[in-house]
């Protein structure tokens, strides 16, 4: 009778034990899921670099995490830094000027066609009205403070997870042989002789969409920081920096290019803002068009609705590392569905 008992005791003690572990693992699954993706991605340039350090696993994965704190975690922590520090003096420079009087709409603004008389007479309205400028701001004070509010703690989340997940690649850089033996040995108890497929659909598909988003991103920064440099925009490298963090969301950049037309625009450099309109639009926007979809075929091709999901979807359940990590699990969850189903995707005309 005990003996009948046994294998349902002993699965209630693996369950049991399993909930517990995610459990405590809980507040960390976003930047374990950023290290682990990081890891697989960049796997054979680590086992070249631990070629040419004869195979000293510790330097060569304290070299890879360096490397990942100088391109991801000091970018992250700059433009942060500078969003804090420019916000609150952009809110004292809009707050004196209202008391004083002195703001007034830019001159742009009337020259915009059939809707640029309108727009300038009400914002002068509005400007030089002290009971509709307290109307307005009481309207929309509270949704921008709490706009703000949600994308410092976002931004500040993101800095914590990707240091965590820098500290967790070192490990997975160090023993990621083993750590890959004992799962292959699991997968095989569990899927078979699928288990291999099984794994190279999962290491294929990750490395694609991670080659796509994180490739695609530094080449729209890099173009739009040339783009930035004709134009005579200033603050170049923290515009290329956020233009790179914008590019993993999409339909991002344009809030980035637009901006800096827009300022071209209020300093009078209105050819400059036409310049920078057309290059964000056939250049730097046009990089995600050509880029992405050259590295991320190289695993698995994702549909626009999906990408669009897994970004916004993975914000919500991981932070800021969600915007690497839903679209990747997507992925992965698309490549074994249509390898299971032998289904391939047709391609939109």
């Amino acid at each position: 009778m005990e003996k009948r008992f046994e294998p349902y005791s002993r699965l209630a003690a693996i369950v049991g034990l399993t909930v517990g572990c995610l459990y405590v693992l809980r507040p960390f699954f976003g930047g374990m899921l950023f290290a682990a993706c990081i890891a697989i991605s960049s796997w054979p340039l680590y086992l070249k670099l631990l070629g040419k350090m004869k195979q000293r696993r510790t330097l060569a994965a304290a070299v890879m995490t360096t490397s990942l704190i100088f391109v991801i975690l000091l970018p992250l922590a700059l433009v942060t830094w500078n969003i804090a520090d420019n916000a609150g003096e952009y809110y004292h420079a809009i707050k004196e000027s209202l008391e004083a009087g002195t703001i007034e709409p830019p001159a742009w603004l009337k020259q915009i066609p059939m809707v640029g008389e309108s727009v300038d007479a009400y914002v002068n309205r509005i400007l030089h009205s002290r009971e509709e400028l307290v109307a307005l701001a009481k309207r929309y004070i509270d949704p921008a403070r709490t706009f703000l509010l949600n994308s410092g703690i976002v931004l500040g989340s993101g800095l914590a997870q990707v240091s965590l997940a820098a500290f967790v690649a070192f490990f997975l850089y160090r023993d990621g042989a083993s750590i890959v033996a004992a799962l292959n040995v699991g997968m095989g108890k569990i899927m078979g002789e699928h288990a291999a497929e099984v794994g190279e659909t999962v290491s294929r598909t990750v490395s694609g969409v991670m080659y796509g988003l994180l490739g695609t991103a530094l080449a729209q920064a890099a173009v739009a920081a040339v783009g930035f440099l004709i134009a005579g925009v200033p603050g170049v490298a923290l515009l290329a920096v956020a233009t790179f963090l914008f590019s993993l969301v999409p339909v991002g950049p344009p809030l980035i290019w637009g901006g800096a037309a827009i300022w071209l625009f209020n300093q009078g450099s209105t050819g400059w803002g036409i310049f920078m309109i057309i290059y964000g639009l056939v250049a730097i926007s046009g990089v995600d068009n050509v880029v992405k979809p050259m590295l991320i075929s190289r695993g698995s091709s994702l549909p626009f609705l999906l990408v669009l999901l897994g970004v916004m979807g993975g914000v919500l359940a991981f932070g800021f590392v969600g915007l690497f990590i839903g679209p990747t699990l997507l992925a992965v969850a698309l490549g074994l569905l249509r390898n299971w189903t032998n289904v391939n995707p047709v391609t939109p005309r």
